[in-house]
């Protein structure tokens, strides 16, 4: 016996001691992974820059640490780490041109797009070329791959020009199946968010602005492309009639949509040949991640912020355990960032980068006054990403300027208020019963027994009516526009960028570097740099924050839905959002 407890100690002893050790390599192994991830890359001479598109495109770079355990590291692609990158290499005289290797692309929207592609023409500027390959180029692939000096596609490849389309989900039928209903109280004939849940077609007010931005967003992608292609509008869209996915390679080469047919192996031979390089010589490649660790010039003069707002706006951060990782802008969060900025002696100009369909109109009042409290202080510029709509607008229309990108998505100037009436559920489906004992008139406001009355719904309707007046005042006063003028161009209706420059929605067209320009005007600052905020977590925060990333269940849905995966999440995740909304519909496609 006494062996025997000798024996069961020592094992005991012995699995402590290997889960010590190895617990030391894990940190150890940590370390290296972000000490590797944050050292200094050399560039070669005769260097190209390798940029794939693989993945998805949010707005910011955010790396995962737990990731690079459970996928190896595979992040979404960043539009600010891409336009970095391609910033460094124009500048870099030892990286003589880009090579874009498409597949899996999926980018967040065409004013994303537009941003990139306009830092790839930049880069030509520099005299400095740019090549393409690809087995499959989808349109956002072949939108950035047509800036290329030489297309190559492969042998048996395709290139999926169709046109665009935006095709609106309706769930009022599924859900009247179970029982359930939306009460909707909303305000604005353009405000169409809610018509996922209430309706079984488009408006005709939605129909009407939804086929003014899908038409605006193709004749953009069309009119770049037929410059940098050299053919016309009526040969491209003969050709999307066409169906070019279906159109054999040799054809693409007469069409002028691609140079030439070569195979993934032969791909090295002619960015050799673009080098100067001799068959046997090897390539010196940066890829976008040793593009990050490439020195940059050292910042010098007066601070430029450039806040990150983009996602959902909420009150306060979601503990939703079925969606860890989703990135939101929070109210209560933003407007402390936006206070110690202003406070900031050292921050001169604020450049707030907006990609919000909006949210929460709560919230979207909050990060308003923020606003108006830092523009007391300093100059406040706001750059629109894919979409500043609804509350995405409201948090911008205080500041002293408003950039956007041709094909963002802005406006949406009204709000709603959707209530699930889960009464026939409950009471026809499920068979339960309710009875009542109460004291005052509306002291059931609000019950699972009964939808709305009459009553309920008329005061629900004249306290939505409140919030958009306040949301119409708030845009009339940062746009120096009469209240008059702004109704008429509100009712919740969406505006591409370059129409919202027309009614004096924006100031001005353009990406990210433009706001930082005019801010540092503003600020009168001849010597600047910028700096990202909020800063992103550091190694350890990721790995003592729990709801860091995705879990495995959420991946899973996503995989299994498909397109219904943001309908379901929306239903899923109704209890987590103020009730008033100020944001454009759910789910906007347009591909």
């Amino acid at each position: 016996m006494k062996d025997f407890f000798k024996y069961v100690l020592a094992t005991v002893v012995g699995l402590i001691l290997f889960f010590v050790v190895m617990g030391i390599f894990g940190v150890m192994s940590l370390v290296g992974m972000v000490a590797s991830s944050e050292s200094t890359k050399s560039v070669k001479d005769n260097s190209v820059f390798v940029l794939n598109l693989n993945k998805a495109l949010d707005e910011r770079s955010e790396s995962n640490l737990m990731s690079k355990f459970t996928s190896g590291g595979e992040d979404a692609l960043g539009l600010d780490q891409i336009l970095s990158a391609i910033e460094k290499a124009k500048k870099n005289d030892k990286i003589k041109g880009i090579y874009i290797e498409a597949g899996g692309f999926s980018p967040d929207s065409y004013a994303s797009l537009q941003a990139i592609r306009r830092a790839l023409m930049d880069f030509k500027k520099a005299g400095k070329w740019i090549v393409s390959y690809g087995d499959t180029y989808t349109l956002p692939e072949y939108y950035l791959a047509s800036t290329a000096d030489k297309i190559l596609i492969n042998p048996q490849g395709m290139i999926d020009i169709h046109g665009m389309a935006a095709q609106p989900m309706f769930l009022k039928d599924l859900m009247a199946k179970v029982g359930v209903k939306m009460q909707l109280s909303k305000v604005g004939t353009y405000k169409s968010a809610p018509e996922m849940f209430t309706a079984d077609k488009m408006s005709d007010a939605n129909r009407e602005q939804v086929s003014v931005y899908v038409n605006g967003i193709w004749d953009n992608v069309v009119n770049d492309i037929c410059l940098s292609r050299k053919i016309s509008k009526e040969q491209l869209n003969l050709y999307a009639d066409s169906l070019t996915i279906f159109k054999t390679t040799a054809e693409y080469l007469k069409m002028k949509l691609a140079d030439k047919v070569v195979y993934a192996d032969e791909v090295k031979n002619e960015v050799k040949t673009l080098l100067k390089l001799d068959k046997d010589d090897d390539i010196n490649q940066l890829n976008l991640a040793d593009m990050g660790n490439v020195k940059k010039d050292k910042s010098e003069g007066e601070e430029i912020a450039v806040y990150y707002a983009f996602g959902n706006i909420v009150d306060e951060d979601s503990t939703d355990p079925m969606s860890p990782g989703e990135h939101l802008i929070v109210g209560k969060k933003v407007v402390k960032d936006l206070l110690e900025l202003a406070d900031d002696d050292d921050v001169k100009a604020v450049v707030l980068r907006v990609n919000s369909g909006g949210g929460s109109a709560y919230a979207s009042e909050q990060i308003w006054h923020a606003m108006k409290q830092l523009k007391a202080k300093k100059p406040v510029v706001v750059s629109m990403g894919g979409m500043a709509a609804s509350g995405g607008y409201y948090i911008s229309s205080i500041a002293n300027y408003i950039v956007a990108e041709p094909t963002t998505l802005t406006g949406s100037i009204g709000i709603f208020g959707m209530f699930p009436d889960v009464s026939e559920l409950l009471t026809q489906k499920l068979g339960v019963k309710f009875d009542e004992v109460k004291t005052n008139a509306n002291a059931t406001f609000g019950t699972r027994a009964r939808p709305f009355n009459a009553n309920e719904m008329a005061m629900l309707n004249t306290y939505i009516d409140r919030g958009y007046k306040l949301f119409r005042s708030r845009v009339a006063e940062g746009r120096k526009m009469p209240d008059e003028a702004v109704e008429k161009i509100a009712q919740g209706r969406v505006w591409l960028g370059q129409d919202a420059l027309r009614i004096k929605l924006v100031d001005e067209l353009g990406g990210l570097d433009l706001a930082v320009a005019k801010a540092a005007q503003l600020a009168k600052l001849d010597i600047f740099h910028t700096e990202p905020y909020p800063a992103p977590d550091d190694w350890m925060d990721q790995l003592l924050d729990e709801n860091k990333g995705e879990n495995y269940l959420n991946t899973k849905l996503k995989a299994t839905l498909g397109e219904f995966y943001e309908p379901f999440m929306m239903l899923k995740r109704m209890n987590y959002h103020n009730a008033i909304q100020a944001r454009i519909p759910f789910v906007i496609r347009v591909e």
